[in-house]
């Protein structure tokens, strides 16, 4: 079991300690169920107020927190660094350097240091990769993938034919990266195929959820930026734009050719448009549906979306419909027989 002292944890986290640093601490655990060997997280004003009820030896809080008669850890971030902590005591497996028999790989290939590739693995024709890169069961990767420094794919993710993905990038299991566009010719009664003859990018720091499907571009590059998070079931269309550090919740589907901007946050089930330009820092509620361009900086709800506060005075008003056409109907009648008295 490994420990860190209280005084290794705060330089690691970047923080500070009131209390004894040299407190050994093994592991993170949730405020409720932390004992004294453990670290928790106050992640707010509201666990901090119920300090008496953990029995962690040591809580990470707010900097600014006020003093207590425990251990604290100040941090300016304490949910990011609870996070950290727990990546910390918590590192993932990693296998042990080399290709497994059980793997294939083609010609050309070129790997940095510590590569690994498990049984089932199937590598095309100039391939790169980089340095601390895991390849686990029946990864396949098409001919001319690069992949930078330490990345991680999971069973069953497929790279197909000159995609590129960037540095400390994470890719779940059942993924599918540069499948081909949904682009289809009517002609008559029947539809001709577009050759979809582009690839798809994504950069660094990135995090793919499980049976993500990231199409390839009509031509040119899909794009996903840097420190994009996907969760699982997400599908991106092709020639799609997504700019950095954007949030895509599970099942959301963004159609050909959209641009998100930076920090775009697109909510569980959500639907875009395609050709759609979203602006920076959009929040898009879940289930909403978007067909018609959006400026930055707004939270949008509903199909066809409209601003969230509007959103939810329509949905107050909804109920209370059948009773509201009732009243009309009875309001026309009533107009109808003034009139019919006046005339």
């Amino acid at each position: 079991m490994t420990t860190y002292t209280l005084d290794y944890l705060a330089e690691y986290l970047g923080g500070a300690v009131q209390g004894d640093p040299a407190l050994e601490i093994s592991g993170v655990m949730p405020f409720e169920e932390a004992g004294p060997e453990h670290i928790t997280c106050a992640v707010n004003a509201k666990y901090f107020k119920r300090l008496a009820e953990t029995r962690a030896g040591a809580v990470i809080v707010a900097a600014n927190a006020p003093d207590a008669d425990r251990n604290l850890l100040r941090v300016q971030n304490p949910y990011a660094c609870f996070a950290r902590a727990i990546a910390l005591y918590n590192p993932p497996p990693k296998p042990a350097p080399g290709v497994h028999p059980g793997a294939h790989v083609g010609e050309n290939f070129s790997s940095g240091d510590n590569f690994s590739a498990a049984p089932g693995v199937v590598i095309g024709s100039g391939v790169a990769v980089g340095s601390n890169v895991i390849l686990m069961p029946n990864v396949v990767l098409g001919d001319g993938v690069k992949i930078g420094d330490d990345v991680t794919l999971y069973p069953n993710v497929t790279i197909l034919n000159n995609c590129q993905v960037g540095d400390r990038t994470i890719i779940h299991a059942g993924t599918v990266i540069g499948a081909d566009g949904y682009g289809f010719a009517p002609d008559g009664g029947r539809y001709e195929k577009i050759p979809q003859i582009g690839n798809v990018r994504i950069g660094d720091d990135v995090e793919i959820g499980a049976n993500n499907t990231i199409d390839r571009a009509t031509f040119g590059t899909t794009y996903i930026g840097n420190g994009v998070k996907t969760d699982n079931l997400v599908h991106v269309g092709h020639n799609v734009q997504v700019g950095d550090n954007a949030l895509l919740v599970a099942q959301a589907g963004i159609s050909g050719s959209s641009k998100l901007g930076r920090h775009v946050v697109i909510a569980g089930q959500a639907g875009i448009s395609d050709h759609i330009t979203i602006g920076d820092d959009t929040v898009i509620g879940p289930q909403a549906g978007i067909a018609k361009d959006l400026e930055g900086g707004q939270f949008i709800s509903g199909s066809p979306g409209i601003p969230h506060r509007l959103w939810l005075r329509v949905q107050r008003i909804i109920p209370q419909l059948p009773e509201l056409a009732k009243e009309i109907r009875n309001l026309a009648k009533r107009i109808k027989n003034l009139e019919d008295k006046i005339s």
